[in-house]
Formats: structure tokens, C-alpha cells, sequence
């Protein structure tokens, strides 16, 4: 599974580019011989501004040799580079004595933010692990890109479990988006490993995730007081060549077979939180899997992406095509959203890709409507 966009590699703690810190000393060289090859210009004063340079990629030791050898330079006239007066060389001292605070400083920063966003992507992975590529039976592939840069958890959620009813995995979209709608992802993927375990039906188990968001409207501040999501879940029943689906107001399943790819159709309920089912549970779909068979559960993110000219990215359609990518048909998704889009989409996006191991229709289910 991958998750999040591709982030400098200064917030990652890796060192800076060879290019920066090539650049001070071979513009010192360069400096150094233009001014021999033009004894007349006066261009040795400028190797005063490479220590401030030399500070954006160097520790504070190797911005001092920078600041150093810069005073040499100017201060023996003999060497032919400069002949600075004891004002000059206190001021290059100066700067590059403020140079070498600066890479000090620069350097303590970065620490505390290489230690910072590691804090946080290890507390965002605990919210959402990765998905395994096998739970039981099913295989799995999924991708996730939160639209928030620098982060790994937005609005969207997804899980695969193994429980004593067979195989579950949820896909869903919650109200708000970035950091601030972790809290109720927490949530549902909370209640949602609990009902895995308890609850018998997938009607069941919308009804746990819909009472959690209710709960927790009624116990948030005014400026929260209504959450909501939508979601679809799937199960794999032990023993069974067949899959049930549930849909709280979310997309359609796609189901790839060989060439072909549909939207499941299934009878959409409320959405999570509103309270609007009330005593009825929401209807479950029974479709029989055949072999080949793979169904793609995915995020608004994706089918509501808009191109420079406004029209929508047409999943259903790219997918047939991009499934005899070698590289993975969730990847590969994904580099044509980005296309699509030219840069990625402007919301989060969810993708899990799910096909039953030893997939057989000798049990088949209820056949879906059209």
C-alpha cells in the first residue's frame, strides 16, 4: 500500500542535494580564477557571499571551513585573490560568523522537524496501517493519497478484516477533509474492527458504524454537531463463492471480469451519521464471484476529479484498459489520475482492489439487479 504524496526529502531527514553543496565550493574555484585570469577586475570580494550560501546546506562546522578559507583568500594578498584592509576582513569575519549561527540554527530546526513528522506519521499509520496484500482468502492491493500535503490520513478510510463471518472490508468518505476529519475516521475504523468480530450481518455492522457517528455528533461542540459519512461494505462469507455488499450513500463497486467492468448495483442507504434508517436495516446486495473476478472499491476522489476543461475522470472506462498494466491496476490508476488531472486530484483518494483466493460459483448468490 502507499499512501501520501512524495514529500522533500529535507522533511525526511535525508541529506541535501550533492548539486547544493557542490555549488559554494565550485563557485569558490570559479571565482578564484576568474579573478587570476583578470588581474585587473576586482571580483574576489565576492567570495563573501558564499558562506551564507554554504549555511543553506552545510552544518555549522562546514559553513565555519567555508568562512574560513574565504578569510585567507582575501586577507594574503599574496595569493592574489584579494587585498582586503582589516575593515573588510572584520566584516567578511561578521558575516561569516553569522553564516555559521545561521547553519546552526537551520540545522536545529531541522532535526525538530525531522522528529516531529516522524511523531506524526507513526501516529497517522496507527489510524490507518497499511492494508496486507492477503487477509484469509482475499487478496489485496489499495493506495491512498491524502489531498493535504505532509499528510498521510485525510477524510477517507479504508480496512480489510478477517472475523468469525468471514472476510470485511470497509471503504468510506467521511464529512470535512485533512487533519480535522481523522477524528471520526478513528471512529469507524474503530467500530468497524469491533463489528468485524461481533455483529453477524453487514447490516448489522452499518448499524454499529452509523450509531458510533451519532454518538459522537451528539457529544461534539455546535460547530460540529452533525457528522456523516458514506461507505460500502463488502464481505466474503467463509466457504462461499459469493461476496454481500451494503451501501451507505457511496459510489459504486466496480467488478472487473476479464474485459468487462460494471458498477455492482446495489441499493444505496443513508449515509452514515443522519439517523435516517431508523428501525430498517439498509438492504444487502448477494452477487455470486466467479474466477477472475476483482472488485474496486474507491472514493469520490477519483470519479469526481475534473480535467483542465471540467469534465470528470471516467474510472469505469480506464479501467478496462488499465488492468493489463504490469505494474498493478491500483498504481497504475493512480499515474493516470495524476495525468488526468495534470498534478492529482484536489481530494483525498481511496482505492482497494479485492479478489477471492479459490473463487468457485458452485454457491452462488442472489444475481443483482441488471
Amino acid at each position: 500500500m502507499r499512501r501520501g504524496r512524495e514529500e522533500p526529502g529535507r522533511l525526511r531527514g535525508e541529506p541535501p542535494p550533492r548539486w547544493a553543496r557542490i555549488a559554494p565550493a565550485a563557485a569558490m574555484v570559479a571565482l578564484v580564477l576568474a579573478q587570476a585570469l583578470t588581474p585587473g577586475a576586482e571580483l574576489g570580494f565576492f567570495l563573501a557571499g558564499l558562506p551564507p550560501v554554504a549555511a543553506f546546506a552545510y552544518g555549522a562546522g562546514g559553513t565555519a571551513v567555508f568562512a574560513a578559507v574565504v578569510l585567507v583568500l582575501l586577507g594574503l594578498p599574496s595569493l592574489g585573490v584579494g587585498n582586503a584592509r582589516s575593515t573588510d576582513l572584520a566584516t567578511v569575519a561578521a558575516v561569516g560568523l553569522l553564516s555559521v549561527v545561521i547553519a546552526w540554527v537551520r540545522q536545529r530546526r531541522d532535526a525538530q522537524l525531522v522528529s516531529v513528522r516522524t511523531v506524526a506519521e507513526a501516529a497517522q499509520l496507527a489510524v490507518l496501517p497499511p492494508v496486507p496484500a492477503r487477509v484469509g482468502p482475499v487478496h489485496c492491493a489499495a493506495l491512498y493519497r491524502a489531498a493535504q500535503r505532509g499528510t498521510l490520513v485525510g477524510g477517507d478510510l479504508y480496512d480489510v478484516r478477517a472475523g468469525p463471518f468471514g472476510v470485511r472490508a470497509l471503504v468510506g468518505d467521511v464529512q470535512g477533509h485533512g487533519l480535522e476529519a481523522v477524528a471520526t475516521v478513528t471512529a469507524l475504523l474503530g467500530a468497524f474492527r469491533e463489528a468485524v468480530l461481533d455483529d453477524v450481518g453487514l447490516a448489522g455492522v452499518a448499524a454499529r458504524l452509523d450509531r458510533r457517528l451519532l454518538a459522537d455528533a451528539a457529544a461534539a461542540s455546535e460547530d460540529q454537531a452533525e457528522l456523516f459519512a458514506t461507505a460500502v461494505l463488502v464481505e466474503f462469507p467463509p466457504g462461499l463463492g459469493v461476496v454481500r455488499m451494503v451501501s451507505c450513500g457511496h459510489p459504486p463497486v466496480l467488478r472487473l471480469r476479464g474485459t468487462a467492468v460494471e458498477e455492482v448495483v446495489v441499493e444505496p442507504g443513508p449515509p452514515l451519521g443522519l439517523g435516517l434508517a431508523g428501525p430498517d436495516p439498509p438492504p444487502v446486495a448477494e452477487l455470486a464471484v466467479l474466477p477472475g473476478d476483482q472488485f474496486l472499491l474507491h472514493t469520490d476522489g477519483a470519479t469526481e476529479a475534473r480535467d483542465s476543461t471540467g469534465h470528470f475522470y471516467p474510472l469505469a472506462t480506464r479501467v478496462a484498459v488499465l488492468s493489463r498494466d504490469p505494474a498493478g491496476l491500483v498504481d497504475a490508476v493512480w499515474r493516470d489520475l495524476v495525468s488526468f488531472t495534470h498534478g492529482g486530484p484536489g481530494d483525498d483518494v481511496a482505492l482497494l482492489l479485492l479478489s477471492l483466493d479459490g473463487r468457485s460459483a458452485r454457491a452462488p448468490g442472489r444475481p443483482l439487479p441488471g
